[in-house]
């Protein structure tokens, strides 16, 4: 039945995998940076400054998906108008974007800057990772303007359906984040040794070389001519600016909840121990690479979800939606059976510390299952997001996550006493929550907007 399938729909298989794969590629770039640097901080620094790099990605990749989210926004109206054949509004679309983009990195800026660090220092963590992470936050909040920036023309060009050249200059720019992490960290050519900061210098450099890059690219191309005439750094409309944060906050909290629950479950590993604080670090950063790819393919669904949606073309919004849950079932699979076969090695790919890579082995074999339910939620949030749908399934992600998730994480990692473990099993049943009920989310909004054409 699925071959039968696949044969009548081949067209929309290739379509979706064609726009996917780029930008799978990029959104991948987004957790590399954060890869990287704990791979780089890993090796040459220790076990105590990986639980700091732990600490801080667990406030700041709240932050960062926050960012995200508000300027994903831009992505289903963008592609939505650009069904409707409405150049103009797309450009004035882009123009709304990066006003609120920038002031929504200022605002996080600001809010993390004053008190997040604070709450670090109040959350019962080991003092030395403490003292180690202060000022590695610090510069990595400084790196989130640039990269707002760089989001807002990227998610316009991905909302038009370009990607490759997002995935060129992430790719470029993570090369470059590696060998500057390097080189800053062990202190080589002459530059005096930065420990944990200077991988934080690293992607600051990186991120403002990449804004540069993506900004110049989409203002003078040819190709995004005719969408661009009339954008302008100094326009602003409280309507369109107020449509992209309608949808933009509530995807904002969709990643909020999910990434959140995640930050939460490492200060849960950390009341467990340091040790358990870095495998988690090192099992959710190997997770973390496979569920952005995953959100590449839902980043695709959105795009051509909202761009048959925009043409009011519901049969082709089905099509697009069921074969992005295909890809990504088949995609997450792969990767179950790669940490399944992998476990034992994959961590010694981030930490040389032997305690720290026989529990993340331990935690990947868990990791290999929830994927899948990590992949095929993230799917059902792009789906609904590409037919404007953001309210309920932001719902449905604060009682997946925070409801049941994380109160089960707790009550079995520290109030049963299985560990790291236990805390895990939370995080996959949080997951499996929020795939089923999006799942039937995404069916009863089909047949809701099906029946209202038929009606018409």
């Amino acid at each position: 039945m699925l071959h039968r399938f696949y044969k009548e729909n081949k067209h929309f298989y290739w379509s979706a995998f064609a726009l996917a794969g780029p930008v799978v590629i990029s959104q991948l770039g987004q957790t590399l940076v954060q890869t990287a640097d704990t791979i780089v901080v890993g090796k040459f620094a220790g076990t105590i400054p990986l639980a700091a790099v732990s600490l801080v990605h667990s406030v700041f990749i709240v932050v960062m998906v926050i960012g995200l989210g508000v300027s994903y926004g831009l992505t289903p109206l963008i592609a939505q108008e650009n069904g409707k054949g409405n150049k103009e509004t797309c450009s004035r679309l882009l123009s709304n974007s990066l006003w609120l983009n920038v002031i929504t990195a200022i605002v996080l800026f600001a809010v993390v800057n004053f008190g997040s660090m604070y709450a670090i220092q109040h959350m019962d963590q080991d003092p030395r990772v403490v003292e180690a992470a202060e000022p590695y936050l610090l510069i990595l909040m400084l790196s989130i303007i640039p990269l707002m920036v760089f989001n807002t023309f990227k998610q316009f060009a991905e909302g038009l359906g370009f990607t490759k050249q997002a995935m060129n200059i992430t790719i470029w720019g993570n090369v470059l984040n590696i060998i500057l992490a390097i080189v800053f960290v062990k202190g080589l050519f002459g530059i005096k040794p930065m420990g944990i900061a200077g991988v934080g210098y690293a992607t600051l450099i990186d991120r403002i070389l990449m804004m540069l890059a993506m900004s110049i690219y989409v203002l003078r191309s040819k190709t995004f001519k005719a969408y661009t005439k009339k954008f302008r750094f100094v326009h602003f409309e409280w309507a369109q600016t107020k449509a992209i944060f309608k949808i933009g906050a509530p995807v904002a909290l969709q990643y909020v909840f999910e990434v959140g629950a995640f930050a939460a479950a490492s200060v849960i590993a950390g009341k467990i121990g340091a040790v358990q604080q870095a495998s988690h670090q090192v099992a959710i950063t190997l997770a973390a690479m496979t569920y952005m790819m995953a959100s590449g393919i839902a980043s695709a669904a959105t795009i051509k979800t909202g761009h048959s949606y925009g043409k009011a073309n519901m049969v082709h919004v089905q099509k697009f939606a069921t074969v992005s849950y295909h890809l990504v079932l088949l995609f997450m699979i792969v990767c179950a059976l790669i940490f399944a076969v992998f476990n034992q090695y994959l961590p010694l790919l981030i930490s040389d510390d032997q305690a720290v890579i026989t529990i993340s082995a331990q935690l990947l074999i868990i990791a290999g299952l929830f994927q899948l339910f990590d992949g095929t939620q993230v799917v059902g949030l792009g789906v609904l997001r590409g037919m404007g749908d953001v309210n309920i399934p932001t719902l449905i992600t604060f009682i997946a996550y925070w409801v049941i998730g994380i109160p089960t994480a707790y009550l079995f990692g520290i109030h049963f006493q299985i560990g790291i473990q236990g805390v895990w099993y939370g995080l996959t049943l949080g997951l499996l929550t929020s795939s089923l009920l999006l799942f039937l989310r995404y069916r009863h909004i089909i047949k809701i907007r099906k029946a209202a054409m038929t009606t018409t």
